[in-house]
């Protein structure tokens, strides 16, 4: 994966704006373990990026923001795989879906709906019907 990476429509984070850094990973691989540098971590500056529309990146800074470091950096790392390339390629992932996810429109307010005139009569309806059912209970029902 190299050049840019697409997140939504024809928008495209372009790799010179991303870091990345590699490190042991803990995990599956035995020995390989202890000699690669097989952990990547990609890190993203949302708040200096250009590759973002701005209403996109106030709306990411928003959602992302338990997410960001001080600087307002986004960091993703991936460890599963005992390859760098696929840890890369995880990682590269994870950020395009969760700048997708972050950038999306909100949803559309739900607009309550009246309830039919038919529900509400019967509903009336059976109201009675129960009222009459317990008048009916009562010792005052003409016992004469």
């Amino acid at each position: 994966m190299s050049g840019s990476y697409p997140i939504r429509g024809a928008v495209h984070v372009p790799e010179s704006e991303l870091r990345w850094r590699f490190s042991r990973s803990s995990g599956p691989g035995g020995q390989h373990v202890n000699t690669s540098d097989t952990q990547a971590e990609l890190r993203f500056d949302l708040a200096a990026t250009t590759a973002l529309p701005g209403v996109w990146k106030e709306r990411a800074l928003e959602r992302l923001s338990g997410r960001l470091t001080e600087g307002g950096v986004l960091v993703v790392r991936a460890s599963e795989h005992r390859s760098q390339w696929r840890n890369r390629e995880a990682a590269a992932r994870r950020l395009a879906d969760l700048l997708a996810e972050a950038t999306a429109p909100p949803a559309r307010p739900r607009r309550p709906k009246k309830k039919p005139r038919s529900l509400v009569e019967r509903r009336l309806r059976e109201k009675r019907h129960r009222s009459e059912v317990k008048k009916g209970r009562s010792g005052r029902a003409g016992w004469d």
